[in-house]
C-alpha cells in the first residue's frame, strides 16, 4: 500500500454521467473508459435499462460512470420511467458528458437533450462527439463548430468538446484527462477491483438480453426483458472445478414472438445462450451451466404490475 505525502494532488472521487439520444454511443464509450465489458452495447436503440455503473481506477481520481438510459420523447408507461430515471440521476452527478454522433448532424432529439441540460445550473457538462472514426476532419470540423453553437444558442457553457472513438480507441485516455479535475476532491469510493456495482444477476440478466437482440428483426427490441431467477454454485463439484447454475427467463410481450427468439428447431435460442454463457463466464470468472426458458408476458411495457416484477 502507498502513502501519498501531503503535497501531492489532492485524490478525486466522483460520478460523471453520459447522456445522449439513443444510440449515440454511450455504452461503447463506458466500456472503452473501463477497459471492460458493463454497459451492454447493441445497434438497436434504447437497450440500456438500468443504470449501469462503470469504475474507472486512476492513481490521482476515481470515476464512477452512471450510463442513462438515452432520454427520448415517451409513449409508453416505461418510456415514462426511464425519463425520470434520467433526470434524477442528471441531477445527482457531479459532470454530464452529452454524447453527440460524429456521423449525424445535430438533429431535434439532440436539441430536446441539451434544452433539458440547459435547465440543469450547477454541473459542468462536457460535450462529447463519438464515433469520430466514421467520418473525415471536414465534416468532424462542421460538427465541433455545430456544438458550439448549439451551446451559446441555450445558454449552456460547455466545461470541454472534445472528439473521441471508443471503437478506435482515440482520445478516451484524454477523455478521463479532461473528466477528473470536474471531480470533488475525496478518497475512493468504491474498493480497487470493482468495475461496477450492479448487482451480478442484473448484469447476467443484461448479457443474456444484449445476446438475444442480436440479429433480431426490427419489431422486438423493446419487446424483450430477462430474469435470472437464481445463480447457484452446483453441488457436490470439486474445489478445482466449480459450476455455477444460472436459471433465467427470456420475457416477450407476444405469443408471436416466441418464434422469432427461439428460431428453427431452437437454433436461435441455442446460440444466444452460447454467445452469453462466453461472457457471463468471463464477468464471473467461472464456468457456467445456463438454463433459459422463453415466456409470454402479456403487454408487459404497458402494465405496471409486470413492470415492476420485471425490475422497473
Amino acid at each position: 500500500m502507498s502513502v501519498r505525502t501531503e503535497s501531492s494532488a489532492a485524490h478525486r472521487a466522483g460520478f460523471a454521467c453520459f447522456v445522449g439520444r439513443p444510440n449515440a454511443g454511450k455504452s461503447t464509450l463506458t466500456n472503452a473508459l473501463v477497459g471492460t465489458k458493463v454497459a451492454i452495447t447493441s445497434n438497436r436503440p434504447q437497450t440500456t435499462r438500468h443504470t449501469v455503473r462503470g469504475i474507472v481506477h486512476r492513481p490521482d481520481a476515481q470515476l464512477v460512470l452512471v450510463d442513462t438510459p438515452g432520454l427520448h420523447k415517451p409513449r409508453t408507461l416505461l418510456g415514462e420511467r426511464l425519463n425520470d430515471v434520467v433526470r434524477t440521476t442528471w441531477s445527482e452527478v457531479d459532470v454530464i458528458g452529452f454524447c453527440l454522433p460524429a456521423d449525424q448532424k445535430i438533429g431535434p432529439g439532440d436539441r430536446y437533450i441539451a434544452g433539458e441540460l440547459a435547465e440543469i445550473k450547477k454541473t459542468p457538462k462536457v460535450a462529447i462527439v463519438t464515433k469520430t472514426d466514421l467520418v473525415d476532419s471536414k465534416t468532424l470540423a462542421a460538427q465541433l463548430i455545430a456544438i458550439d453553437q448549439l451551446g451559446k444558442e441555450l445558454g449552456i457553457e460547455w466545461a470541454e468538446i472534445i472528439p473521441v472513438s471508443a471503437v478506435g480507441d482515440t482520445q478516451v485516455s484524454l477523455l478521463a484527462d479532461l473528466l477528473v479535475p470536474l471531480l470533488p476532491e475525496g478518497p475512493a469510493l468504491y474498493p480497487e477491483g470493482d468495475l461496477t456495482d450492479e448487482p451480478e444477476q442484473v448484469m447476467v440478466a443484461e448479457l443474456i438480453r444484449e445476446a438475444a437482440l442480436e440479429g433480431v428483426r426490427d419489431e422486438l427490441p423493446h419487446s424483450i426483458a430477462v430474469v435470472v431467477e437464481e445463480m447457484l454454485p452446483r453441488a457436490d463439484r470439486p474445489a478445482d472445478k466449480p459450476l455455477l447454475d444460472v436459471h433465467a427467463n427470456v420475457y416477450i410481450e407476444r405469443p408471436s414472438q416466441k418464434g422469432i427468439i427461439i428460431g428453427p428447431k431452437g437454433k436461435r435460442l441455442k446460440e444466444v445462450g452460447t454467445k452469453s454463457r462466453k461472457h457471463i463466464e468471463a464477468l464471473l470468472g467461472t464456468p457456467v451451466f445456463l438454463d433459459l426458458h422463453v415466456k409470454v408476458a402479456k403487454d408487459w411495457q404497458r402494465d405496471p404490475k409486470q413492470l415492476r416484477k420485471l425490475g422497473f
